[in-house]
């Protein structure tokens, strides 16, 4: 299967391309981080250039886009590139859904219209802006389409500031803030499983004109996520518990939802149904993702 993956060569597009060398795969993006090394054809250029899309000719069974996320995006790709495009296939975002309703947020649930501030918000309108879009453009070219909707994606090569943050606490400062009055509530997704729910929506015609939502079964707070990191912790770590208040006064970043008012939550049945899909158990992922990223930032010590 030839594929042509926008992105893809920082986390979840580069497991994507790790997990699927039997693919014939051709990565455009701004060459960062290359992907030749899994056997990838890497064409290095911006999303935006026309003269980059103009000289991709040939055709592809699937588009995976990672890096959509301004409105246009999509229109971009497709009008300029010369190829014929068999699937296309968006990596969106749980973050789509209109804030404050109760309950797991379904595929079916109403998408947030208002416009919020700062960089969260542009996120959060760029992407339903290109959910609209997909159905728009493709289904003016007959062109098959899938969205993917991740929650907080985790794992090795997560170099965001998220859970690899607090094991670089663990490992080089040797200490484990336990946040104690953290009531919010959040939902993970283990990288790897992130990449085999991509790879079941490969031309299959189930998922065409299908979006799906993709969280692990378990719903998490930050002393569920302080116990996995204790049971992997070394003897000479301390646990500190502290307030999200008391947290922030010492500069320690709480990259999830600190209060209940920001939880925002999914059902995955409907990618467990159709996808036949299962997810990692949670235990089982912070572990390998703790063991990643021990190795590296002990190397650093």
């Amino acid at each position: 299967m030839k594929l042509l993956v926008i992105g893809g060569s920082y986390f979840f597009g580069r497991v994507f391309v790790m997990e699927s060398t039997e693919h014939e795969i051709t990565v455009v993006n701004r060459g960062t981080y290359s992907m030749a090394e899994y056997g990838a054809l890497q064409v290095t250029g911006d999303r935006h250039d026309r003269a980059l899309w103009r000289g991709i000719t040939q055709d592809f069974d699937v588009v995976i886009d990672f890096c959509a996320y301004e409105k246009g995006d999509i229109a971009f790709v497709l009008e300029h590139m010369g190829g014929k495009i068999g699937q296309y296939i968006l990596i969106s975002t749980v973050d789509v859904y209109e804030r404050g309703k109760s309950g797991l947020m379904a595929e079916d649930t109403a998408f947030e219209k208002r416009l919020f501030q700062g960089e969260a918000g542009s996120y959060i309108a760029g992407k339903v802006a290109l959910e609209e879009e997909i159905r728009q453009v493709c289904g003016m070219r007959n062109i098959p389409w899938t969205v993917l909707r991740p929650a907080i994606l985790y794992g090795p090569y997560n170099y965001a500031p998220r859970e690899s943050y607090f094991v670089q606490l663990m490992v080089q400062n040797k200490v484990l803030p336990i946040i104690t009055d953290a009531t919010g509530q959040f939902q993970f997704l283990y990288v790897k499983d992130a990449a085999l729910a991509v790879k079941a929506c490969l031309l299959n015609p189930k998922t065409f004109g299908q979006a799906y939502n993709l969280c692990g079964d378990e719903i998490l707070n930050y002393e569920r996520f302080a116990k996995e990191l204790e049971r992997q912790a070394e003897p000479d770590v301390q646990f500190v518990r502290m307030t999200a208040n008391q947290a922030r006064r010492q500069g320690i970043l709480l990259p999830f939802p600190v209060d209940s008012g920001e939880s925002h939550l999914c059902s995955n049945e409907k990618s467990r149904m159709q996808l036949k899909f299962s997810y990692t158990e949670f235990a089982c992922g912070m572990e390998k993702m703790y063991h990643a990223f021990a190795g590296v930032y002990g190397s650093y010590g």
